[in-house]
Protein backbone atom coordinates (compact mmCIF):
# COMPACT_ATOMS: atom_id res chain seq x y z
CA UNK A 1 0.00 0.00 0.00
CA UNK A 2 1.95 3.32 -1.19
CA UNK A 3 -1.55 5.56 0.12
CA UNK A 4 -4.57 5.80 2.21
CA UNK A 5 -6.80 5.93 -1.25
CA UNK A 6 -9.79 3.48 -0.58
CA UNK A 7 -12.93 2.86 -1.44
CA UNK A 8 -15.02 2.15 2.28
CA UNK A 9 -18.33 1.13 0.40
CA UNK A 10 -16.95 -0.83 -1.40
CA UNK A 11 -14.71 -2.52 1.36
CA UNK A 12 -18.18 -2.05 3.40
CA UNK A 13 -19.59 -4.47 0.88
CA UNK A 14 -17.24 -6.92 0.80
CA UNK A 15 -17.44 -7.39 4.46
CA UNK A 16 -21.36 -7.92 4.61
CA UNK A 17 -20.63 -10.85 1.36
CA UNK A 18 -17.52 -12.11 3.37
CA UNK A 19 -19.52 -12.57 6.49
CA UNK A 20 -22.45 -14.18 4.80
CA UNK A 21 -19.78 -16.97 2.95
CA UNK A 22 -18.88 -17.71 7.12
CA UNK A 23 -22.35 -18.43 7.96
CA UNK A 24 -23.34 -20.80 4.69
CA UNK A 25 -20.02 -22.34 4.82
CA UNK A 26 -19.92 -23.24 8.93
CA UNK A 27 -23.73 -24.27 8.28
CA UNK A 28 -23.07 -26.56 4.98
CA UNK A 29 -20.54 -28.01 6.98
CA UNK A 30 -22.13 -28.35 10.33
CA UNK A 31 -18.87 -27.79 11.65
CA UNK A 32 -16.39 -24.82 11.75
CA UNK A 33 -15.82 -21.53 13.76
CA UNK A 34 -17.79 -18.59 13.49
CA UNK A 35 -17.29 -16.27 16.01
CA UNK A 36 -13.68 -15.46 15.33
CA UNK A 37 -13.99 -16.03 11.53
CA UNK A 38 -17.02 -12.73 11.71
CA UNK A 39 -14.61 -10.91 14.04
CA UNK A 40 -11.75 -10.59 12.05
CA UNK A 41 -13.62 -9.95 8.39
CA UNK A 42 -12.96 -5.86 8.15
CA UNK A 43 -9.18 -7.13 9.01
CA UNK A 44 -9.31 -9.32 6.52
CA UNK A 45 -10.69 -7.31 3.86
CA UNK A 46 -8.78 -4.54 4.56
CA UNK A 47 -5.25 -6.10 4.15
CA UNK A 48 -6.83 -8.23 0.77
CA UNK A 49 -8.59 -5.09 -0.96
CA UNK A 50 -6.58 -2.01 0.30
CA UNK A 51 -3.35 -2.62 1.77
CA UNK A 52 -1.33 -5.89 0.73
CA UNK A 53 0.40 -5.80 -2.93
CA UNK A 54 -0.75 -8.91 -4.08
CA UNK A 55 -1.63 -10.42 -7.65
CA UNK A 56 -4.12 -13.13 -7.45
CA UNK A 57 -3.81 -14.28 -11.20
CA UNK A 58 -0.24 -15.29 -9.69
CA UNK A 59 -0.43 -16.32 -6.44
CA UNK A 60 3.62 -17.22 -5.98
CA UNK A 61 4.64 -14.10 -7.85
CA UNK A 62 7.96 -13.34 -6.11
CA UNK A 63 7.76 -9.93 -4.51
CA UNK A 64 3.93 -10.09 -3.07
CA UNK A 65 3.54 -9.27 0.41
CA UNK A 66 2.92 -12.59 2.75
CA UNK A 67 -0.27 -13.32 5.18
CA UNK A 68 -0.16 -16.11 7.45
CA UNK A 69 -3.05 -16.82 9.46
CA UNK A 70 -1.79 -17.84 12.56
CA UNK A 71 -5.29 -18.43 14.66
CA UNK A 72 -5.85 -21.18 11.53
CA UNK A 73 -9.29 -22.53 13.08
CA UNK A 74 -10.54 -19.40 11.60
CA UNK A 75 -10.03 -20.09 7.96
CA UNK A 76 -13.77 -19.06 6.44
CA UNK A 77 -13.03 -15.60 7.13
CA UNK A 78 -9.65 -16.66 4.93
CA UNK A 79 -11.31 -18.84 2.49
CA UNK A 80 -14.06 -16.33 1.54
CA UNK A 81 -11.93 -13.46 1.48
CA UNK A 82 -9.08 -15.31 -1.03
CA UNK A 83 -12.48 -16.29 -3.32
CA UNK A 84 -13.78 -12.60 -3.44
CA UNK A 85 -10.49 -11.30 -4.47
CA UNK A 86 -9.67 -13.91 -6.94
CA UNK A 87 -7.58 -16.89 -5.97
CA UNK A 88 -10.37 -19.65 -6.92
CA UNK A 89 -13.89 -19.68 -7.54
CA UNK A 90 -16.08 -18.38 -4.79
CA UNK A 91 -18.52 -21.91 -6.14
CA UNK A 92 -15.45 -23.90 -4.01
CA UNK A 93 -16.49 -22.42 -0.34
CA UNK A 94 -19.66 -24.47 -0.39
CA UNK A 95 -17.66 -27.57 -0.49
CA UNK A 96 -15.75 -26.01 2.94
CA UNK A 97 -14.55 -29.19 5.36
CA UNK A 98 -15.42 -31.81 2.62
CA UNK A 99 -13.82 -34.74 2.52
CA UNK A 100 -13.02 -34.13 -1.41
CA UNK A 101 -12.20 -30.57 -0.76
CA UNK A 102 -9.33 -28.60 -1.01
CA UNK A 103 -10.66 -26.38 1.61
CA UNK A 104 -9.83 -28.07 5.07
CA UNK A 105 -10.80 -26.98 8.63
CA UNK A 106 -7.27 -25.19 8.63
CA UNK A 107 -5.50 -23.27 5.99
CA UNK A 108 -2.89 -26.00 4.04
CA UNK A 109 -0.53 -24.05 1.89
CA UNK A 110 -0.11 -26.89 -0.59
CA UNK A 111 -3.66 -27.02 -1.58
CA UNK A 112 -5.08 -23.80 -1.54
CA UNK A 113 -3.76 -20.83 -3.47
CA UNK A 114 -3.33 -17.52 -1.59
CA UNK A 115 -2.48 -19.63 1.19
CA UNK A 116 1.15 -19.04 2.75
CA UNK A 117 1.25 -21.21 5.67
CA UNK A 118 -0.40 -24.15 7.04
CA UNK A 119 -1.76 -23.31 10.21
CA UNK A 120 -4.29 -24.39 13.00
CA UNK A 121 -1.94 -25.27 15.81
CA UNK A 122 -2.02 -22.32 17.72
CA UNK A 123 1.29 -20.09 18.25
CA UNK A 124 2.95 -21.50 15.34
CA UNK A 125 1.71 -18.69 12.43
CA UNK A 126 3.13 -15.79 14.24
CA UNK A 127 6.83 -17.62 14.11
CA UNK A 128 6.36 -18.47 9.94
CA UNK A 129 5.41 -15.04 9.87
CA UNK A 130 8.55 -13.97 11.36
CA UNK A 131 10.98 -16.26 9.43
CA UNK A 132 8.98 -15.29 6.58
CA UNK A 133 10.26 -11.47 7.55
CA UNK A 134 13.82 -12.46 8.31
CA UNK A 135 13.94 -14.06 4.61
CA UNK A 136 12.94 -10.55 3.23
CA UNK A 137 15.52 -8.78 5.02
CA UNK A 138 18.48 -11.84 3.82
CA UNK A 139 17.22 -11.66 0.44
CA UNK A 140 16.92 -7.24 0.47
CA UNK A 141 13.35 -7.96 -0.81
CA UNK A 142 10.83 -5.12 0.55
CA UNK A 143 7.92 -7.26 0.39
CA UNK A 144 6.10 -7.21 3.55
CA UNK A 145 4.58 -9.69 5.86
CA UNK A 146 1.19 -9.74 7.90
CA UNK A 147 0.33 -11.77 10.69
CA UNK A 148 -3.44 -12.48 12.58
CA UNK A 149 -3.19 -14.28 15.71
CA UNK A 150 -6.28 -14.52 18.40
CA UNK A 151 -6.13 -13.25 22.28
CA UNK A 152 -6.97 -16.13 23.34
CA UNK A 153 -3.76 -17.76 21.04
CA UNK A 154 -1.44 -15.50 22.95
CA UNK A 155 -1.91 -17.32 25.76
CA UNK A 156 0.56 -19.65 23.82
CA UNK A 157 4.21 -19.27 25.10
CA UNK A 158 5.14 -19.58 21.04
CA UNK A 159 3.98 -16.63 20.44
CA UNK A 160 6.09 -14.66 22.86
CA UNK A 161 9.04 -16.30 21.42
CA UNK A 162 8.53 -15.44 18.16
CA UNK A 163 7.77 -11.54 19.41
CA UNK A 164 11.50 -11.89 21.11
CA UNK A 165 12.61 -13.24 17.84
CA UNK A 166 10.97 -10.42 15.56
CA UNK A 167 12.51 -7.64 17.81
CA UNK A 168 15.73 -9.25 17.91
CA UNK A 169 16.46 -9.11 14.32
CA UNK A 170 14.26 -5.68 13.98
CA UNK A 171 11.39 -7.03 11.51
CA UNK A 172 10.06 -3.53 10.65
CA UNK A 173 8.43 -5.48 7.69
CA UNK A 174 6.57 -7.59 10.02
CA UNK A 175 2.75 -6.41 11.01
CA UNK A 176 0.89 -8.30 13.23
CA UNK A 177 -3.37 -8.02 14.18
CA UNK A 178 -4.47 -9.41 17.37
CA UNK A 179 -7.96 -9.83 17.26
CA UNK A 180 -8.81 -9.18 21.21
CA UNK A 181 -12.34 -10.26 21.08
CA UNK A 182 -12.12 -11.19 24.46
CA UNK A 183 -13.43 -14.31 23.84
CA UNK A 184 -12.18 -18.03 23.40
CA UNK A 185 -13.76 -21.45 23.33
CA UNK A 186 -13.81 -21.64 27.31
CA UNK A 187 -14.83 -18.53 28.07
CA UNK A 188 -13.50 -14.80 28.49
CA UNK A 189 -9.85 -14.35 28.09
CA UNK A 190 -10.00 -13.68 32.27
CA UNK A 191 -11.83 -16.58 33.53
CA UNK A 192 -9.26 -19.05 31.49
CA UNK A 193 -5.50 -17.37 31.55
CA UNK A 194 -5.77 -13.71 31.47
CA UNK A 195 -3.84 -11.60 29.25
CA UNK A 196 -4.00 -8.08 29.81
CA UNK A 197 -2.34 -5.91 29.64
CA UNK A 198 -1.65 -6.87 26.32
CA UNK A 199 -0.46 -3.14 24.99
CA UNK A 200 1.83 -3.23 27.61
CA UNK A 201 3.65 -6.39 27.18
CA UNK A 202 3.78 -5.76 23.40
CA UNK A 203 5.78 -3.30 24.14
CA UNK A 204 8.03 -4.26 26.95
CA UNK A 205 8.64 -7.36 23.78
CA UNK A 206 10.19 -4.12 21.88
CA UNK A 207 7.11 -3.92 19.34
CA UNK A 208 5.30 -0.97 18.34
CA UNK A 209 1.87 -0.81 19.62
CA UNK A 210 -1.01 0.56 17.87
CA UNK A 211 -4.46 0.20 19.09
CA UNK A 212 -8.00 0.17 16.59
CA UNK A 213 -11.73 -0.51 16.34
CA UNK A 214 -11.45 -3.80 14.26
CA UNK A 215 -14.25 -2.96 12.84
CA UNK A 216 -13.25 0.91 11.68
CA UNK A 217 -11.79 0.51 7.95
CA UNK A 218 -10.43 3.61 8.46
CA UNK A 219 -8.63 2.86 11.35
CA UNK A 220 -7.00 -0.48 10.45
CA UNK A 221 -5.66 1.21 7.15
CA UNK A 222 -4.22 4.16 9.22
CA UNK A 223 -2.45 1.85 11.66
CA UNK A 224 -1.22 -0.05 8.86
CA UNK A 225 -0.37 2.98 6.78
CA UNK A 226 1.51 3.87 9.94
CA UNK A 227 3.52 0.56 10.21
CA UNK A 228 5.03 1.29 7.53
CA UNK A 229 6.77 4.18 8.48
CA UNK A 230 8.24 2.29 11.77
CA UNK A 231 12.16 1.60 11.20
CA UNK A 232 13.80 -1.16 13.46
CA UNK A 233 11.06 -2.47 15.22
CA UNK A 234 8.12 -4.83 14.08
CA UNK A 235 4.51 -3.15 14.75
CA UNK A 236 1.50 -5.41 16.95
CA UNK A 237 -1.97 -3.34 16.01
CA UNK A 238 -4.28 -5.02 18.54
CA UNK A 239 -7.59 -4.41 16.84
CA UNK A 240 -10.86 -4.17 19.45
CA UNK A 241 -13.37 -6.75 18.11
CA UNK A 242 -16.72 -8.46 18.51
CA UNK A 243 -16.90 -12.04 18.27
CA UNK A 244 -19.73 -12.81 16.04
CA UNK A 245 -20.05 -9.61 14.82
CA UNK A 246 -22.77 -8.82 12.87
CA UNK A 247 -24.93 -11.76 13.48
CA UNK A 248 -26.55 -10.33 17.08
CA UNK A 249 -27.49 -14.06 18.94
CA UNK A 250 -23.67 -14.76 17.86
CA UNK A 251 -21.88 -11.06 18.87
CA UNK A 252 -20.11 -11.81 22.29
CA UNK A 253 -21.32 -15.46 22.76
CA UNK A 254 -18.16 -17.56 23.75
CA UNK A 255 -20.82 -20.62 22.43
CA UNK A 256 -20.27 -19.50 18.87
CA UNK A 257 -16.14 -20.16 19.08
CA UNK A 258 -16.74 -23.57 17.02
CA UNK A 259 -20.37 -24.43 16.86
CA UNK A 260 -22.29 -24.18 13.18
CA UNK A 261 -25.36 -22.56 12.53
CA UNK A 262 -28.73 -24.64 12.20
CA UNK A 263 -31.14 -24.25 9.68
CA UNK A 264 -33.33 -21.77 11.19
CA UNK A 265 -30.33 -19.27 12.82
CA UNK A 266 -28.48 -19.37 9.20
CA UNK A 267 -31.48 -17.86 7.62
CA UNK A 268 -31.67 -15.33 11.09
CA UNK A 269 -28.13 -14.59 10.23
CA UNK A 270 -28.70 -14.06 6.32
CA UNK A 271 -31.49 -12.02 6.60
CA UNK A 272 -29.48 -9.68 9.38
CA UNK A 273 -26.53 -9.56 6.75
CA UNK A 274 -28.48 -8.22 4.63
CA UNK A 275 -26.89 -4.69 5.34
CA UNK A 276 -23.35 -3.08 6.38
CA UNK A 277 -22.85 -3.44 10.27
CA UNK A 278 -19.03 -1.80 9.78
CA UNK A 279 -18.76 1.15 12.00
CA UNK A 280 -16.93 3.23 9.74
Amino acid sequence: MHSLDYDVERLRNIAVRIRRYIIEMTHGAKSGHPGGSLSAVEILAALYFAIMRIDPEVPNWEDRDRFVLSKGHASPVLYATLALRGYFPEEELSRFRRIDSMLQGHPDMKGIPGVEMSTGSLGQGLSAACGMALAAKLNKKDWRVFSLIGDGESQEGMIWEASMAAAHYRLDNLTAFLDHNGLQIDGTNREVMAVEPLADKWKAFGWEVLQVDGHCFAEIIRAAYKARQIKGRPTMIIAKTTKGKGVSFMEDKADWHGKAPSDEEKDIALRELEVVCCEC
